[in-house]
Order: structure tokens, then sequence, then C-alpha cells
């Protein structure tokens, strides 16, 4: 999914997000290794001699091939090559290498049986288990332990990839699914614009009062298309109190085909009868933002920070006309829980130690450094200048009440192009992982259900749901065994 978790309430509170990365279990720490020169025993005690130099890893030789933006995120690739220029003053003899393959769970096995994929690559946060137990992600963990600044990452998003209590990748940044609102359209229909601590009757009122459908205006526009669908829908699964799979015993059983489930399609099928969704329904992630930052719906649910850049600086939005919810409540008084997600780097597990270690260094190369304030504060100057907007991701890879994330804040301050998303949401925004297993599976049996409920009348709901749980549990939970 484009791509495009339960204690982090408090860390929600403020914007987090981390970078990230991998490495074997053999590897050196990011600032030294072993040589392989032994020391001169002649001269020095047999105890001595056994120790190896340090090596400057400012010295080492190594081309690795990272993860570069696709051609369409102009001010992303205009980053990283500042990144790569400042990184190479450093480390002078790493040549870096471009790669824009974008992950893919059906494409990362060819990838990898053919040796093609880049030293170090984006994901997303179900795939941690994925990739660990197929071998595709290098297990950082010395890499990892090594690294001066560990402590100060977000560990709520970290032990999405620490697997049996080693790290196979480090997030770059994170979100929680919420729901982004046009109130512009909202008021200039003369509709009241909810308050933030909303309901799922106060979604549905909403879309009912601002939907033209004469017109080609939807009141909303849930994803109906690809695993983006049942990625959406899970959101309202988990509002109603249910849980995709259950872990007991060694086994993993579906969950989803609950009251919980069911309650949370009732409400699809509210929105469907209600007419306030697309007429053409079957809206991927590109598609539904879209739409939204084209003005021909009142509200998209998705991982905030991409809506609102499309609609500030495709749409021709201003930052007063876009406000982001968190996911509505079930009920008066229930928590605002939506998909905890994330964007992550892992390293090659094929890649040399050199390799692994100089791609480790790459990615947190600027984290936590005044040269990293430095780049960000030079691209929101750009886009000021291009009369365009700088949106930053809901959750950082630092805390914004830390030392680093106050000096961030500060950026932000200086200038009326940056996005800042209001306290309030963050004190209400509740995070829940992802499934542990077979996520993509899930939604896409759960997208078939999606499709059913929005393409016909009198669907059987629970035998709908039924059915995918049955889908699910045959082809994927049966064959698990969980130690």
């Amino acid at each position: 999914m484009r791509k495009i978790s339960t204690v982090i309430a408090c860390l929600l509170v403020f914007s987090l997000v981390l970078a990230a990365c991998g490495g074997k279990n053999n590897n050196a720490s990011p600032s030294s290794t072993s040589a392989s020169t032994p020391a001169d025993t002649s001269s020095a005690p047999a105890s001595e001699s056994a120790e190896a130099p340090a090596v400057d890893p400012t010295q080492i030789k190594a081309t690795i091939s990272i993860y570069y933006p696709t051609p369409d995120q102009v001010e992303k690739r205009a980053l990283e090559d500042d990144r790569i220029k400042r990184f190479n003053e450093v480390y002078p003899n790493v040549e870096i290498v471009k790669s824009d393959w974008q992950y893919n769970p059906n494409e990362i096995g060819i990838k990898m049986g053919a040796n093609e994929a880049p030293t170090l690559f984006n994901t997303y946060a179900t795939e941690g288990k994925f990739l660990a137990e197929k071998g595709w992600a290098a297990d950082i963990t010395e890499l990892f332990n090594s690294y001066d600044k560990k402590d100060q990452l977000n560990p709520i998003l970290l032990n999405q990839f620490n697997i049996d209590g080693k790290i196979y990748g480090i997030p770059q940044q994170g979100y929680v699914v919420g729901t982004v609102v046009n109130t512009k359209m909202l008021t200039d229909k003369g509709v009241a614009v909810p308050p933030l601590d909303w309901t799922w009757d106060d979604m549905l009122n909403t879309a009912k009062a601002v939907a033209d459908p004469g017109k080609g205006i939807s009141g909303i526009a849930p994803m109906g298309k690809g695993n983006e669908a049942g990625w959406n829908w899970t959101n309202f699964l988990f509002e109603a109190g249910g849980e995709i799979q259950k872990v007991e015993g060694g086994k993993v059983t579906a969950a989803f085909n609950s009251e919980a489930g069911l309650k949370a399609l009732e409400f699809y099928s509210k929105l469907k009868e209600a007419n306030v969704i697309p007429a053409d329904w079957a809206l991927g992630w590109g598609d539904a933002v879209g739409a939204f930052a084209q003005g021909r719906t009142a509200m998209v649910i998705a991982g905030p920070d991409g809506p609102i850049d499309q609609g500030l600086n495709q749409g021709g939005m201003q930052p007063k006309d876009l406000v982001v919810y968190p996911m509505p409540v079930a009920a008066a008084g229930g928590k605002h829980t939506g998909v905890l997600g994330g964007d992550f780097l892992v390293i090659n597990p094929n890649a040399t130690k050199e390799e692994q270690q100089m791609a480790f260094q790459y990615a947190v190369f600027d984290y936590f450094t005044d040269k990293g304030l430095e780049s960000i504060e030079v691209n929101i100057k750009a886009r000021k200048d291009e009369k365009k907007f700088f949106v930053p991701p809901v959750i950082q890879y630092f805390a914004q009440d830390s030392e680093y994330g106050q000096k961030m804040k500060a950026v932000y301050d200086k200038y009326d192009n940056v996005y800042q998303y209001s306290n309030e949401l963050m004190g209400l925004l509740d995070g829940k992982p992802e499934a542990q297993f077979n996520t993509q599976e899930y939604y896409a049996a759960m997208t078939n259900v999606i499709q059913e409920v929005f393409s016909k009348k009198g669907v059987d709901l629970k035998a709908q749901l039924d059915a995918a749980a049955k889908t699910v549990q045959e082809k994927f939970y049966n064959q698990i065994k969980v130690e």
C-alpha cells in the first residue's frame, strides 16, 4: 500500500518518525571494524597482538545502491542529492548508486533471487517479520547497538522491526491514519465543521450534508481498489474494538469476522446507502488522494501528510482550509484508533560487511545533526521561493519535546509555508500496529469484501466476513507455527 501500533498515546502527543537500515549478525559497529592485518607479535604481548587496530570508516571503499525518490518527488530528490554530496565529503571512498525501485511485496523475492535489490531499500511497517523470516532483510543488531543515538529513536515504531530481539530496520517516518477534511467545502455549503473529537455519526452526517452526487462531489472517498481498501477499513475495525488476528498456543487465528468487524462493515454499507461515496468508488491511494486535491471529495482517509501535501501543492488549497482529524470513534468516549504505520529502510543481507556498514552510516547520516536541520531549512526556503508548502511527517524520528525536537520546531516556526499539526490532534491520536502475520493478504481479502458491499445491494455482511476469514485462515494462517 502506498505507503505507501498501543501504548503510543503519550508519544503521539508529539510528532515522531524514524529512518532506517540493516546488517548481518557478524557486522562490526558503524564506527569501527576489525582489520584483517594482525598486529606485530614480535614487540607486543600475546594478549595485545590478538587485537586488530580499528579501521577508520572514512577510509572504507565500497559501492552502495540506495533508495532514491521517484521522479515525481522533486523536492525529496533535491534533499537526497544534498545528502549524497555531504555524505561523500565525509566518506569520499563510497560510491553512491541511485535506485528508484519502490518496494513491492510481489517483486522483492525476484529482486533478491536475481541479486538486483538495492543495498539500502525502502519498505513499510507491515513487512518486518516477513522480510526477516525470508532472509531478505539484514540483521543490523550489532550496527544498531553501536549507534550512539539509538536510545533517542522512537521505540514504538522501532519495535515493528524488532523481531525476536533482533533489529532488521529503522523507520524513516511514521503516521497514524487519520481523516483529512477540506473544511472550505463544508463552510461554502453551510455545513457545520465537526469537532476533532468526532464520532462515526459525525462523519456520516457531515458526508451527507456536503455530498453533491449530481455535480460529482462525494462527501468522503474511502479507498476501494487494491490493498488500500482493506487498509482503510481496518481503521474502523480497530475503532469498533476489533482485532485482525489472534496469536495463541502457537497458532494464528483470524479474528476480524467478529461483532466489531460486522459493525465496521455495516458502517461502510451506510456510506454506500447514503450515496456519499464516489460513483466510481474503485479508487486506489492515488485516486482517492487525487480526488481530494481536486476538490471532488470533502474527506479522505490516509496517513495525513500525503493528502495535505497534494491539496496544498497541487490543488492550490490553503492551510486554514485543510484540517487533519483523527479517525472518528465508534461512539462518544472511545479512542480515536488508527492504523500505525511507517516508512522504513532495510539493508540487503547479500551486501558485504563493508557495504552494510556504509549503508547504515548513510541511513542515519543526518540524524540529530545541525546539518540535518540546515538541510530541512534549505528545502523549506526552496519551497517558499516556488510558492509551495512544506509538509512534515506526522511522526518524526525524534520526540518534539526533546532538545532536537525543539530545534526542529524553531525552524518550522520561522516560515509561514510549513504545515503544522495541531496539539489537539496529536493528543487524540491513538496508534495500533498492523497485523503481525500476512497483513497484505488480509488486506486483499477484505478488499474483495468491500467491493461486494460497494457494488451490490442486500449483501450478507456476516457471510462475507466469514468467507474472507476462512480464506485467510486456510491459505495463510494455518501454515504458520508460532514458537
